[in-house]
């Protein structure tokens, strides 16, 4: 029986692993993490591609994935209404949708506290090296381990690395029970936006806690996109001690800035939304990049989701994207006993597919950066009607799925 060893055990390496044990595949999936991935709550967007790949690992799909919605509208600086058009989506969390592909992999397929520190190919397999010796074997070497991938810096030294967008998303999770009665209303029922000049905020209920979608015990989900240039962000990346984060642990974002943040949403936002903002005791922020790797394949390492390709969040396809590269990775293995045709094959798709996904995003966050670029028309409208849409009615995009 092939081995495969996939570094990264969030919802990518998940997807991979259970897709290549349901076609024969003896799998072992290598998270650096000890702590228990399913606390992270944030919100995500889905797509029927994601649903269908869910469906083929035998997860139900029915009501209880998110949360269903029919409508969106955009507030005003005043909090009034400007804009309403239909929305048929269903919006969900990080946490629900781990739990749903983690329970399904057996406990000795998964091996959390484990760091990769290095591989080394050899004839018709390859070695991953762990921090404190251990060596495995295996035939694969799957690299789901995100936009910092360890295993995209050993396979390409070479490939180029995030490029910062010129904007933060600011981000918080409210209990249900805990939104200000003057963000209630509307925003329980509709997928909400405000959209001024070089601005976004997004509100959505999500699922609660144990994945709980009963009224009152749901969670409300916003973002807010932000510009801030190179300078800025690495003065919001300055931890109080003055050490510089790549990537700012929320718990270590300095008082004065979450000072500035409420400050500024006091000046921009809708009385909604700075409620939000204000009941939130704790809002952190994730700077947007874009990546784009020339190769997904190199030997028998194989990239996969953000270990290759960061589009924006604007599409709202991560997650889905990290399914389907599985998908294909597996169908291709599957049409050939040749691994190396397999992974020319799944390298042509899964390419075409991430080029195309980050240049849509690019596209509709363009207005965003600092300093702004030309891309899509910032009015709410536009806006409204761009963000969200299913992957099958973007033609660009659609075209390098069939």
């Amino acid at each position: 029986m092939a081995r495969a060893l996939i570094i990264g055990g969030s919802l990518g390496g998940l997807f991979a692993g259970l897709l290549l044990r349901q076609a024969g595949w003896d799998v072992t999936v290598f998270e650096k993490s000890a702590g228990d991935l399913a606390s992270r709550g944030v919100g995500i967007g889905t797509h029927v591609e994601m649903f269908d790949i869910m469906r083929r690992l035998g997860i139900v799909v029915d009501e209880s994935i998110g949360q269903s919605f029919s409508s969106r509208f955009c507030l005003a600086r005043d909090g009034s209404v400007i804009a309403r058009l239909p929305f048929d989506k269903i919006l969900t969390s990080w946490t629900l949708l781990y739990r749903a592909l983690r329970r399904r992999l057996p406990d000795d397929c998964y091996r959390a506290g484990t760091q990769l520190d290095d591989f080394a190919q050899r004839g018709g397999g390859i070695t991953a090296i762990f921090a404190g010796g251990a060596r495995v074997d295996g035939e694969l070497l799957i690299g789901a381990d995100g936009v910092h991938s360890t295993v995209r810096a050993r396979a390409f030294p070479d490939a180029p690395a995030p490029v910062y967008a010129g904007y933060v998303g600011w981000r918080g999770v409210i209990d249900e029970a805990a939104v200000p009665q003057e963000a209630r209303g509307e925003l329980f029922e509709s997928y909400a936006f405000y959209l001024p000049p070089r601005e976004m905020f997004l509100a959505y209920l999500q699922p609660g806690a144990d994945d709980d979608l009963t009224p009152g015990r749901r969670r409300m989900n916003w973002l807010w996109y932000h510009p801030a240039n190179l300078a800025a962000l690495r003065d919001l990346c300055t931890d109080a001690e003055g050490r510089h984060h790549a990537a700012i642990p929320p718990p270590l974002i300095r008082a004065d800035v979450i000072a500035a943040f409420r400050a500024d949403a006091r000046a921009v936002l809708p009385p909604q939304f700075i409620a939000l903002t204000e009941a939130t005791p704790a809002p952190f922020f994730q700077p947007i990049f874009d990546l784009e790797s020339p190769r997904m394949v190199a030997g028998r390492v194989v990239l996969l989701g953000d270990a290759a390709f960061v589009a924006r969040p604007h599409v709202g396809a991560g997650v889905t994207k990290a399914a389907l590269n599985a998908e294909w990775l597996v169908d291709a293995l599957e049409a050939t006993p040749d691994i190396d045709a397999a992974l020319a094959a799944y390298d042509a798709k899964a390419r075409a597919f991430g080029t195309a996904l980050v240049a849509r995003a690019r596209h509709l966050g363009a207005y965003l950066e600092d300093p702004p670029r030309a891309g899509l028309k910032a009015d709410p409208v536009t806006l409204m009607q761009a963000i969200g849409v299913p992957l099958r009615d973007i033609p660009e995009v659609a075209a390098t799925m069939s």
